[in-house]
């Protein structure tokens, strides 16, 4: 029997993978996964077998690295930032059952609050929340509850999947929600193409985030009252004190 572990390999590139994850996939038979996240480690591990299946099939994805494992092959399943937030983890805990084979490792990653953060200075230094804006799998309903709870709680944000194709308004839609109680010169930020070409950072306020650009490959950060742009860099202070 094989064993299936659920790698984060963090924002892309090679710099960013923790030694555990780099181990993970030079001993493992078979790696697994959505093809743009395959993509970033194929080059880095020739000689592997890859196996990719589209956006939309997370579960057959689970359970095709399972299949291969009960066929005693130890398979590698690449989550892009980490493998238990927003990753594939929890599925593969699900549809593996109360069954205890084949073995599940999780193998945490560098995730887009993480490393976006780090690249627009130091946001997220105190409390914060992270929400993804994605519908597919949670109501707007809930998503727009979640907005307005960090909101009242003074956390920072980290937005995930702000925008797709399908749905090009939706940090639009999330920043008018924050608006009601938050004010427009609320420092924000915009980390795009994190650790991949074309990387990038904006540094904004509210009212500007409402008409900004996104995509998928974009993490938004919304400040808490305390956040401030220093030296061209976003800082949430933690208020430790000084001397």
């Amino acid at each position: 029997m094989g064993k299936v572990m659920v790698v984060g390999i963090g924002p892309g590139d090679p710099e960013n993978m923790t030694l555990r994850a780099d181990r993970a996939l030079r001993n493992c038979d078979v790696i697994v996964g959505y093809h743009v996240y395959v993509d970033l480690v194929r080059d880095r591990y020739p000689g592997k077998e890859f196996l990719t299946t589209p956006m939309t099939q997370e579960a057959r994805r689970c359970e095709l690295a399972l299949e291969l494992a009960r066929e005693g092959k130890n398979v590698a399943m690449v989550c892009s930032g980490d493998s238990g937030i927003y990753g594939m983890a929890a599925l593969v805990y699900e549809l593996r059952g109360e069954n205890p084979s084949p073995e599940v490792e999780v193998i945490p990653g560098l995730t887009a609050a993480c490393s976006g953060a780090a690249l627009l200075g130091a946001p997220l230094t105190h409390d914060f929340a992270v929400i993804s804006l994605s519908d597919r799998l949670t109501s707007w309903e809930t998503i727009e509850k979640r907005l307005e709870a960090a909101a009242d709680a003074d956390l920072s944000i980290a937005l995930y999947n702000p925008a797709s194709r399908g749905r090009p308004d939706y940090l639009s839609r999330a920043c008018g929600i924050l608006l009601r109680r938050l004010p427009e010169d609320r420092p924000c930020g915009i980390a795009r193409n994190i650790g991949r070409a074309g990387e990038s950072r904006e540094i904004l306020t509210l009212g500007q985030l409402r008409r900004a650009q996104v995509d998928m490959f974009c993490t938004v950060f919304i400040g808490n009252a305390s956040t401030k742009v220093i030296g061209g860099e976003l800082v949430t202070p933690r208020g430790y004190r000084h001397g």
